[in-house]
């Protein structure tokens, strides 16, 4: 057998056996980086597999693709919102708090193998930050859910503390070699970094954007292949300037996963799909290139310092890094717990050889038994350390399929496919219940092998699947609607949904769940109308209906309300609504809007 075909052979077995270990890992609680890393332990030179792989070159660069392409998916899978709340802690413990564990981290080794200071810190710089994939992975496929602020917090740092950690790492290696002064310097190195990836991923990631809905391929496969030639250029060309090339791939995600694009649901499954080769890849090649029995000649020190950065070096950094944001106890002890080592550790640790730095084998052999036991011990434990403190939310309901309108690249809306179970809102309802709003029509049902053209009295029932024609600002209100379990988040507040003048009460009551203090059989027009009078009804007038306010969007020519929008803000006297300008008639709010239709 030629070497190439080996090599498939080889690659093909492995990428099979990491899948495999990724339905283990789910069954039994290990964080399925752990069984990567033990996989590629056992495929090399000392386990059963005897691969004889020891290129450091070859795995930094393996390394670096592929955690490109995990910070790639997980910029797309960030929400803005998330970035929005918690950039600024995030940022604080991508920086301070990676300064802070670094030079723990870097004192105790020092102490702990008798190394220099200077090769301590250096040490300490290389497993000083979170890692992205080890977070991400355990998040996501663990099924952790977490609150808002708390969740968006470990996510963003992860994806944006990178800078600090290559520009220690690379700092303290131009020191040892004589090559840079601690000073002037380094803060320069890690102001081209921070601000290099920061300018340049933006900028990529817009007018990848651009380029994306402005193109026309001839296959639609093609786009999520562009989308990733965004994420790679947005890395080459931030590396090329002295940027950091980690951060720079992140941002341009998130501007990308939080922009309309063409085929959108195709470049996220793609990016799913790549991300996990990515991290069976990466992780056993990282295993490859370890020696187990090096590991245990270096294990009690290792534990050692494991010790050192679980109890001591990240809860420190953690606690005075976020003392201004106000942060509960329980969060801060979960942030601390949170701080998972990864790949990037590793990847980090063949610096010292590609530098032919001293002690660079005994470095790569304690940095790798520590991120074994942090991925393992911290990993495994989170789910459970999570619902100990009470931060285990209910998982979110499923999310339902949508059916893009690909044909139409500048249609602002969606087809959805909604698949009810016994726990769905519309179950058992008849379609003339559900109180969907307006711009949003039930196109067909399927129920097993018939499709059922919907009408009024048609009944929805569990198993089946409904098609869902969107238009804009409906999507939130539907998914209360159909997607399965209890509703996850709140409806957003200050954002204003279409509704159908003719919809009654308790349907909207019931399929989304809060109470509007009126009688249930009346329609919101009447019960608009019973609140203002016949003769005061105009459009722009707003009246509060418990947790909501509802608003006369249009009038027939009759002077019927046409079209209600919905606002989730509660209504008090001392604190008016958000429209503008206001002005007071009696107990109510009364608004003249500078476009009626808007």
């Amino acid at each position: 057998m030629f070497p190439a075909e080996a090599l498939i052979l080889i690659a093909s077995v492995l990428i099979l056996l990491g899948i495999a270990s990724s339905k283990f890992s789910a069954r039994a609680g290990i964080p399925v980086l752990v069984l990567f890393l033990i996989l590629g332990m056992l495929a090399g030179s000392e386990g059963i597999g005897r691969i004889n792989f020891d290129s450091y070159e070859l795995a930094y660069g393996i390394g670096t693709l592929a955690l490109t392409l995990i910070l790639f998916d997980g910029g797309l899978s960030t929400p803005l919102s998330a970035f929005r709340t918690a950039w600024k802690p995030a940022a604080a413990l991508a920086t301070l708090g990676v300064l802070l564990t670094s030079a723990i981290m870097g004192a105790a080794a020092a102490w702990v193998l008798g190394l220099k200071l200077i090769d301590g810190m250096l040490l300490g710089s290389i497993v000083g930050s979170t890692d992205a994939a080890a977070v991400f992975a355990v998040l996501r496929s663990g099924g952790i859910r977490l609150p808002g602020r708390l969740s968006a917090t470990l996510e963003v740092e992860s994806g944006s503390n990178d800078p600090m950690a290559i520009f220690l790492t690379i700092g303290l290696i131009g020191v040892i070699r004589g090559e840079m002064a601690i000073g002037p310097e380094l803060l320069g190195l890690f102001a081209t970094q921070a601000i290099g990836g920061t300018v340049i991923g933006l900028g990529v990631g817009f007018l990848g954007v651009q380029l994306i809905n402005r193109i026309r391929l001839e296959s639609a496969g093609l786009y999520p292949v562009l989308a990733t030639a965004v994420g790679m250029l947005a890395y080459g060309l931030t590396v090329a300037l002295g940027g950091s090339g980690f951060l720079a791939v992140y941002l341009a995600g998130i501007v990308l996963g939080n922009s309309r694009l063409v085929f959108k649901r195709g470049i996220f499954l793609f990016h799913d799909a790549g991300a996990w080769l990515a991290q069976i890849v990466m992780f056993v090649v990282l295993g490859l290139l370890s020696f187990p029995s090096r590991l245990v000649d270096v294990a009690p020190q290792g534990l050692l310092l494991a010790a050192v950065l679980v109890f001591v070096a990240r809860p420190v950094a953690v606690g005075l890094t976020l003392l201004p944001f106000r942060f509960a106890w329980r969060e801060l002890i979960f942030l601390s717990w949170g701080g998972l080592k990864g790949a990037v550790p590793i990847t980090l640790a063949t610096f010292p050889f590609l530098f032919q730095i001293a002690n660079a084998d005994r470095i790569f052999d304690v940095v790798f038994f520590v991120v074994l036991v942090s991925a393992l011990f911290q990993g495994w434990t989170l789910p459970i350390l999570a619902r100990k403190l009470g931060l285990q939310r209910p998982p979110e309901p499923s999310a339902p399929v949508t059916l893009e309108l690909t044909a139409l690249r500048h249609v602002d809306g969606d087809i959805v496919d909604y698949y009810l179970n016994l726990d769905s809102r519309a179950s058992g309802k008849m379609v003339r219940e559900l109180a969907l709003p307006e711009g949003a029509v039930i196109a067909l049902i399927a129920r097993g092998d018939r499709v059922i053209p919907p009408k009024g009295s048609t009944r929805v029932l569990p198993g089946d699947h409904v098609i869902v024609v969107l238009g804009p600002g409906t999507r939130p209100l539907v998914d209360r609607v159909f997607a399965q379990g209890a509703p996850g988040e709140a409806l957003p507040r200050d954002v204003e949904f279409p509704l159908r003048a003719s919809s009654r009460v308790g349907d909207l009551e019931a399929c989304y769940g809060f109470s509007l203090h009126a009688p249930t059989d009346a329609t919101l027009e009447d019960v608009i109308l019973e609140r203002l009078g016949p003769k005061r009804a105009e459009v722009g007038c707003l009246v509060p209906f418990g947790p909501v306010a509802l608003r006369i969007r249009e009038l027939d020519d009759a002077g019927r309300i046409d079209g209600v929008g919905m606002v989730i803000v509660p209504i008090d006297p001392e604190s008016p609504p958000t429209f503008s300008p206001p002005q007071r008639r009696g107990t109510r709010w009364w608004i003249r809007p500078s476009n009626p239709r808007m």
